[in-house]
Protein backbone atom coordinates (compact mmCIF):
# COMPACT_ATOMS: atom_id res chain seq x y z
CA UNK A 1 0.00 0.00 0.00
CA UNK A 2 1.04 3.75 -0.76
CA UNK A 3 1.37 5.82 2.51
CA UNK A 4 2.95 8.74 3.81
CA UNK A 5 6.70 8.48 5.00
CA UNK A 6 5.80 9.55 8.01
CA UNK A 7 3.28 6.73 8.90
CA UNK A 8 5.50 4.32 8.18
CA UNK A 9 6.83 1.84 10.75
CA UNK A 10 9.48 0.51 11.94
CA UNK A 11 9.97 -3.30 12.25
CA UNK A 12 12.23 -3.09 15.28
CA UNK A 13 9.11 -1.36 17.39
CA UNK A 14 7.42 -4.70 17.16
CA UNK A 15 9.12 -5.46 20.10
CA UNK A 16 9.06 -4.17 23.49
CA UNK A 17 10.94 -1.08 24.60
CA UNK A 18 13.19 0.94 27.17
CA UNK A 19 10.52 2.06 29.64
CA UNK A 20 10.53 5.71 31.02
CA UNK A 21 10.77 6.94 34.46
CA UNK A 22 7.08 7.78 35.10
CA UNK A 23 4.97 5.60 37.43
CA UNK A 24 2.50 4.98 34.50
CA UNK A 25 4.85 4.31 31.96
CA UNK A 26 3.30 1.60 29.89
CA UNK A 27 3.56 -0.60 26.70
CA UNK A 28 0.38 -2.19 25.52
CA UNK A 29 -0.46 -5.10 22.97
CA UNK A 30 -3.82 -4.95 21.45
CA UNK A 31 -5.69 -6.92 19.29
CA UNK A 32 -9.41 -7.92 18.22
CA UNK A 33 -11.70 -10.10 16.07
CA UNK A 34 -14.99 -10.24 14.63
CA UNK A 35 -15.82 -13.22 12.82
CA UNK A 36 -16.71 -13.82 8.78
CA UNK A 37 -20.66 -13.98 9.96
CA UNK A 38 -20.59 -11.28 12.87
CA UNK A 39 -21.93 -13.50 15.19
CA UNK A 40 -18.74 -13.92 17.80
CA UNK A 41 -16.17 -11.27 18.48
CA UNK A 42 -13.61 -10.85 21.10
CA UNK A 43 -10.44 -8.37 22.13
CA UNK A 44 -7.18 -9.38 23.94
CA UNK A 45 -4.44 -6.82 25.76
CA UNK A 46 -1.84 -7.57 27.44
CA UNK A 47 -0.46 -3.66 29.03
CA UNK A 48 3.28 -3.70 30.75
CA UNK A 49 4.03 -1.57 33.96
CA UNK A 50 7.06 -2.15 34.68
CA UNK A 51 7.14 1.06 37.46
CA UNK A 52 4.26 -0.70 38.91
CA UNK A 53 5.57 -4.19 38.56
CA UNK A 54 2.51 -5.41 37.16
CA UNK A 55 0.49 -6.39 34.31
CA UNK A 56 -3.02 -6.41 33.14
CA UNK A 57 -4.16 -9.05 31.23
CA UNK A 58 -8.23 -8.51 29.62
CA UNK A 59 -9.82 -11.06 27.22
CA UNK A 60 -13.54 -10.26 26.57
CA UNK A 61 -15.57 -12.98 24.06
CA UNK A 62 -18.72 -10.99 23.22
CA UNK A 63 -22.10 -12.15 20.80
CA UNK A 64 -25.16 -10.89 20.11
CA UNK A 65 -27.97 -12.16 23.00
CA UNK A 66 -25.41 -14.61 24.36
CA UNK A 67 -23.50 -13.61 27.94
CA UNK A 68 -20.23 -12.04 28.38
CA UNK A 69 -17.07 -14.01 28.86
CA UNK A 70 -14.71 -12.09 30.93
CA UNK A 71 -11.32 -12.76 31.70
CA UNK A 72 -9.02 -10.11 33.55
CA UNK A 73 -5.91 -9.48 35.77
CA UNK A 74 -4.47 -6.89 36.86
CA UNK A 75 -2.04 -8.18 39.11
CA UNK A 76 0.29 -10.02 36.97
CA UNK A 77 4.16 -10.04 37.07
CA UNK A 78 6.01 -7.87 34.02
CA UNK A 79 7.20 -10.27 31.91
CA UNK A 80 11.32 -10.63 32.14
CA UNK A 81 13.45 -8.44 30.17
CA UNK A 82 12.59 -8.46 26.53
CA UNK A 83 9.78 -11.41 26.73
CA UNK A 84 5.95 -11.44 25.59
CA UNK A 85 5.15 -14.54 28.02
CA UNK A 86 4.39 -15.22 31.52
CA UNK A 87 3.09 -18.09 33.62
CA UNK A 88 1.36 -16.77 36.97
CA UNK A 89 -1.47 -17.12 38.95
CA UNK A 90 -3.47 -19.78 37.05
CA UNK A 91 -2.55 -17.61 33.66
CA UNK A 92 -0.23 -18.91 30.63
CA UNK A 93 -0.01 -16.35 28.04
CA UNK A 94 2.42 -16.09 25.02
CA UNK A 95 2.45 -13.35 22.75
CA UNK A 96 4.38 -13.75 19.49
CA UNK A 97 5.64 -10.78 17.17
CA UNK A 98 8.92 -12.98 15.90
CA UNK A 99 7.49 -12.10 11.78
CA UNK A 100 7.05 -8.31 12.67
CA UNK A 101 4.37 -5.99 10.81
CA UNK A 102 3.64 -9.58 9.23
CA UNK A 103 1.92 -11.72 11.91
CA UNK A 104 1.31 -11.38 15.71
CA UNK A 105 0.14 -14.57 17.69
CA UNK A 106 -1.29 -15.01 21.20
CA UNK A 107 -1.58 -18.33 22.99
CA UNK A 108 -3.38 -17.81 26.38
CA UNK A 109 -4.84 -20.54 28.94
CA UNK A 110 -6.67 -19.65 32.35
CA UNK A 111 -10.00 -19.23 34.10
CA UNK A 112 -12.59 -16.84 33.07
CA UNK A 113 -15.56 -15.76 34.26
CA UNK A 114 -19.62 -15.84 32.23
CA UNK A 115 -21.95 -12.85 32.69
CA UNK A 116 -25.74 -12.79 32.51
CA UNK A 117 -25.09 -9.22 31.65
CA UNK A 118 -22.23 -6.79 30.55
CA UNK A 119 -22.56 -4.37 33.58
CA UNK A 120 -21.70 -7.11 35.83
CA UNK A 121 -18.49 -5.99 35.44
CA UNK A 122 -19.35 -2.31 36.62
CA UNK A 123 -21.08 -3.57 39.64
CA UNK A 124 -18.72 -6.38 40.58
CA UNK A 125 -20.13 -9.01 40.98
CA UNK A 126 -18.66 -13.00 40.64
CA UNK A 127 -19.55 -14.76 37.35
CA UNK A 128 -19.38 -18.14 36.87
CA UNK A 129 -16.07 -19.71 36.41
CA UNK A 130 -15.24 -20.57 32.52
CA UNK A 131 -12.12 -22.73 31.55
CA UNK A 132 -10.70 -20.83 28.78
CA UNK A 133 -8.07 -21.37 25.91
CA UNK A 134 -7.22 -18.39 23.24
CA UNK A 135 -4.85 -19.55 19.87
CA UNK A 136 -4.99 -17.02 17.76
CA UNK A 137 -2.72 -15.25 15.06
CA UNK A 138 -3.55 -11.93 13.35
CA UNK A 139 -2.26 -11.31 9.68
CA UNK A 140 -1.77 -8.20 8.25
CA UNK A 141 -4.39 -6.78 5.92
CA UNK A 142 -3.29 -3.61 4.59
CA UNK A 143 -0.85 -1.20 5.69
CA UNK A 144 0.99 -0.84 9.28
CA UNK A 145 0.32 2.73 10.15
CA UNK A 146 2.33 5.04 12.78
CA UNK A 147 0.73 7.92 14.83
CA UNK A 148 2.33 11.41 14.23
CA UNK A 149 2.06 12.72 17.51
CA UNK A 150 2.34 9.49 20.05
CA UNK A 151 4.26 6.17 20.32
CA UNK A 152 1.27 4.33 18.78
CA UNK A 153 0.70 2.03 15.55
CA UNK A 154 -2.33 0.30 14.36
CA UNK A 155 -2.45 -2.61 11.67
CA UNK A 156 -5.60 -3.91 10.24
CA UNK A 157 -5.66 -7.91 10.11
CA UNK A 158 -7.18 -10.79 8.92
CA UNK A 159 -7.44 -13.25 12.15
CA UNK A 160 -7.43 -17.19 12.28
CA UNK A 161 -7.05 -19.89 14.74
CA UNK A 162 -8.85 -21.48 17.84
CA UNK A 163 -11.03 -20.53 20.92
CA UNK A 164 -12.03 -22.69 23.77
CA UNK A 165 -14.96 -21.77 26.16
CA UNK A 166 -15.64 -23.99 28.21
CA UNK A 167 -16.27 -27.24 26.70
CA UNK A 168 -16.99 -25.58 23.59
CA UNK A 169 -14.48 -25.50 20.68
CA UNK A 170 -14.28 -22.69 18.01
CA UNK A 171 -12.50 -22.64 15.02
CA UNK A 172 -12.26 -18.83 14.04
CA UNK A 173 -12.15 -17.05 10.40
CA UNK A 174 -12.26 -13.27 10.61
CA UNK A 175 -11.07 -9.93 10.31
CA UNK A 176 -9.79 -7.41 13.23
CA UNK A 177 -7.24 -4.72 14.04
CA UNK A 178 -4.07 -5.29 16.20
CA UNK A 179 -1.89 -1.60 18.29
CA UNK A 180 1.06 -1.40 19.72
CA UNK A 181 1.69 1.53 22.05
CA UNK A 182 4.46 2.74 24.54
CA UNK A 183 4.21 5.42 27.10
CA UNK A 184 2.65 7.41 29.57
CA UNK A 185 -1.16 5.64 29.47
CA UNK A 186 -3.29 7.45 32.07
CA UNK A 187 -6.78 6.31 32.03
CA UNK A 188 -8.51 8.65 34.71
CA UNK A 189 -7.13 11.48 33.18
CA UNK A 190 -9.20 12.16 30.07
CA UNK A 191 -11.66 10.37 27.87
CA UNK A 192 -11.79 9.54 24.15
CA UNK A 193 -13.21 7.13 21.91
CA UNK A 194 -11.30 4.52 19.22
CA UNK A 195 -12.81 3.03 16.48
CA UNK A 196 -12.05 0.55 13.91
CA UNK A 197 -14.23 -1.38 11.28
CA UNK A 198 -13.85 -3.26 7.85
CA UNK A 199 -16.43 -2.56 5.03
CA UNK A 200 -18.53 -4.99 2.97
CA UNK A 201 -15.65 -3.37 0.30
CA UNK A 202 -13.02 -4.29 1.91
CA UNK A 203 -11.86 -0.41 2.93
CA UNK A 204 -10.42 -0.75 6.31
CA UNK A 205 -11.58 2.00 8.65
CA UNK A 206 -9.88 3.50 12.05
CA UNK A 207 -10.00 6.94 13.76
CA UNK A 208 -9.52 8.03 17.37
CA UNK A 209 -11.34 11.05 18.66
CA UNK A 210 -9.23 12.16 21.88
CA UNK A 211 -11.83 14.23 23.91
CA UNK A 212 -9.60 17.40 24.52
CA UNK A 213 -9.88 21.15 23.40
CA UNK A 214 -8.11 21.73 19.79
CA UNK A 215 -7.54 17.84 19.33
CA UNK A 216 -5.83 16.27 16.74
CA UNK A 217 -7.41 13.67 13.90
CA UNK A 218 -6.01 10.39 14.70
CA UNK A 219 -6.70 7.11 11.98
CA UNK A 220 -6.76 6.55 8.38
CA UNK A 221 -9.13 5.04 5.82
CA UNK A 222 -7.38 2.49 3.73
CA UNK A 223 -8.96 1.46 0.62
CA UNK A 224 -7.72 -0.01 -3.33
CA UNK A 225 -4.17 -0.14 -2.13
CA UNK A 226 -4.13 3.54 -0.73
CA UNK A 227 -3.63 5.03 2.74
CA UNK A 228 -5.35 8.10 3.81
CA UNK A 229 -4.46 9.67 6.92
CA UNK A 230 -7.43 11.31 8.62
CA UNK A 231 -7.56 15.13 8.58
CA UNK A 232 -10.92 15.75 10.22
CA UNK A 233 -13.20 12.99 12.93
CA UNK A 234 -16.12 13.59 14.65
CA UNK A 235 -17.36 11.22 16.83
CA UNK A 236 -20.69 11.53 18.79
CA UNK A 237 -22.44 8.96 21.01
CA UNK A 238 -26.21 8.79 22.23
CA UNK A 239 -25.61 7.18 25.78
CA UNK A 240 -27.69 4.72 27.39
CA UNK A 241 -28.33 2.64 30.59
CA UNK A 242 -24.95 2.55 32.47
CA UNK A 243 -22.73 4.52 30.06
CA UNK A 244 -23.30 1.98 27.48
CA UNK A 245 -23.97 3.59 23.90
CA UNK A 246 -26.63 3.22 22.20
CA UNK A 247 -25.38 4.75 18.89
CA UNK A 248 -22.45 6.62 17.29
CA UNK A 249 -22.12 8.84 14.73
CA UNK A 250 -18.28 8.81 13.28
CA UNK A 251 -17.94 12.17 10.38
CA UNK A 252 -14.07 11.24 7.86
CA UNK A 253 -12.35 13.38 5.70
CA UNK A 254 -11.32 12.73 3.43
CA UNK A 255 -14.14 11.51 1.09
CA UNK A 256 -16.56 12.60 2.96
CA UNK A 257 -16.92 9.49 4.85
CA UNK A 258 -20.34 9.74 7.20
CA UNK A 259 -20.95 6.21 9.64
CA UNK A 260 -24.08 5.33 11.92
CA UNK A 261 -22.67 2.80 14.47
CA UNK A 262 -24.24 0.88 16.49
CA UNK A 263 -23.25 -1.59 19.31
CA UNK A 264 -24.27 -5.43 19.37
CA UNK A 265 -22.50 -6.42 22.27
CA UNK A 266 -20.15 -5.35 25.21
CA UNK A 267 -17.67 -6.29 26.63
CA UNK A 268 -16.40 -3.51 29.00
CA UNK A 269 -13.91 -2.87 31.53
CA UNK A 270 -13.73 -0.85 35.15
CA UNK A 271 -10.49 0.27 35.63
CA UNK A 272 -9.02 1.69 39.42
CA UNK A 273 -5.70 3.60 39.90
CA UNK A 274 -3.80 3.12 42.74
CA UNK A 275 -4.87 6.27 44.26
CA UNK A 276 -8.76 5.27 43.77
CA UNK A 277 -10.07 7.03 40.73
CA UNK A 278 -12.07 5.03 38.32
CA UNK A 279 -12.58 5.02 34.54
CA UNK A 280 -15.46 3.17 32.79
CA UNK A 281 -14.15 1.56 29.93
CA UNK A 282 -17.01 0.01 27.21
CA UNK A 283 -16.07 -1.41 24.41
CA UNK A 284 -18.43 -2.91 21.44
CA UNK A 285 -18.81 -5.05 18.92
CA UNK A 286 -20.29 -3.21 16.28
CA UNK A 287 -22.39 -2.41 12.96
CA UNK A 288 -20.70 0.01 10.96
CA UNK A 289 -23.12 1.52 7.96
CA UNK A 290 -22.05 4.12 5.48
CA UNK A 291 -24.28 6.85 4.07
CA UNK A 292 -23.39 5.31 0.71
CA UNK A 293 -24.85 2.37 1.29
CA UNK A 294 -21.44 0.71 2.49
CA UNK A 295 -21.77 -1.11 5.76
CA UNK A 296 -19.49 -3.62 7.90
CA UNK A 297 -18.59 -4.63 11.53
CA UNK A 298 -15.63 -3.90 13.72
CA UNK A 299 -15.25 -2.82 17.62
CA UNK A 300 -15.52 0.48 19.03
CA UNK A 301 -14.62 1.58 22.59
CA UNK A 302 -15.30 4.87 25.09
CA UNK A 303 -12.46 5.52 28.27
CA UNK A 304 -14.93 7.58 30.50
CA UNK A 305 -13.30 8.46 33.63
CA UNK A 306 -15.76 9.14 36.23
Amino acid sequence: MVQSVSHVVDPKDESRHVAGSEQLWGESYYADFVSEDGELAGYVRLGIYPNMGVSWWTMMIVAPGQPLVAWTDYNLPVPDESGLWLQARGVELACDASKPLEEFAVRAVGVGELHGQPEAVYEGRQGKPIELAVDLTWRTDGSPYHYILTTRYEIPCLVEGQLRLGDREVALVGSGQRDHSWGVRDWWSLGWCWSSARLDDGTRIHGTDVRLPNRPAFGYIQSAGRVAPVSTLTISEDLGAHGFPRSARIELEPGGLDLAVYPLAFGPLLLRSADGRISRFPRALARYEAADGRSGVGWIEWNQPQ
